[in-house]
């Protein structure tokens, strides 16, 4: 049964990934209703997150090369320091300090009562009001190109809350990125830049750690875990294609709503002791 569960974690962890809507709050959540009745697991959760950032890298393969080369390019003086590509790999960089910071000082309230399902549940309405603020307010003009230092920090900053499961890395990020101004496109692109030093970092550090203390990835044994890691790359590869298209013709209003409802129901779980915080 573990093998079906985490066949279904994995296909929940890629499909929500990269959506504003929060990956960990869904695998928390799903896990609640599956035959075992347990929370994955931050370790879980992080190692299955390995197989979405393979995605990404594959989807930008060709932009994350290009960032990587010219930076180490300025390193060395053979680009110059001020190449948009060179200075983008400087703010990935800097923008991705806030959550390693965090994540360590953090990682015991992460681990644990950040999972109760009642804050689940109340950043999940938080949030969307919040993204649905800035995809009406922001004036959506600026490009990625015009992101500045301090525009990186501020993105960094907001994709640390999503060490808090039902903020959502991408959500936190973009909801930042469209209230500073930049576009949808800008905005989710560089959200999902920013998570790839961010997930892969926290991943491979909780798989370091799990195969160094059997049985700290949760429930699931690393089989299981590397088969839901598996299942949400391919997963996430089609989800980030289809997102990209969709916000070039479309708000994000249908994520606010969803993340409001989800919200709300959640409450109303947790409140008739249908399931347990």
């Amino acid at each position: 049964m573990n093998w079906l569960e985490s066949i279904i974690l994995g296909l929940v962890q890629g499909l929500t990934e990269f959506l504003p809507i929060s990956s960990s709050a869904h695998l928390r959540i799903v896990g609640e209703f599956l035959p075992n009745a347990a929370d994955p697991g931050a370790a879980f959760t992080a190692i299955t997150q390995i197989g979405t950032e393979l995605a990404v890298l594959i989807f930008f393969w060709k932009d994350i090369v290009r960032i990587i080369s010219r930076w180490f390019g300025s390193l060395v003086g053979k680009v110059a320091r001020n190449d948009p590509d060179a200075r983008m790999g400087w703010l990935i960089i800097i923008g991705s300090i806030p959550i390693a910071v965090l994540g360590l000082l953090l990682e015991d309230y992460i681990d644990s009562s950040f999972r109760s399902l009642w804050i689940v549940a109340t950043m999940l309405i938080v949030f969307g009001v919040l993204l649905a603020a800035a995809d009406t307010l922001g004036r959506q003009v600026k490009p990625l190109e015009k992101l500045s230092v301090k525009d990186g920090i501020l993105f960094g900053l907001a994709q640390a809350l999503a060490l808090i499961p039902g903020v959502s890395r991408s959500g936190g990020t973009i909801t930042m990125g469209l209230a500073l101004g930049y576009t949808r496109e800008a905005a989710t692109r560089y959200a999902f830049l920013l998570a790839v030093p961010a997930v892969f970092a926290s991943g491979f550090y909780k798989l370091f750690k799990s195969l160094a203390e059997p049985g700290a990835q949760g429930p699931y044994g690393m089989g299981e875990t590397l088969l839901a890691t598996g299942i949400a790359f391919v997963t996430a590869y089609v989800v980030i294609g289809w997102l990209m298209r969709f916000i070039s013709t479309n708000s994000y209003k249908p994520f606010v709503w969803y993340r409001i409802g989800l919200g709300l129901a959640l409450y109303l779980l947790l409140g008739f002791g249908v399931i347990s915080a």
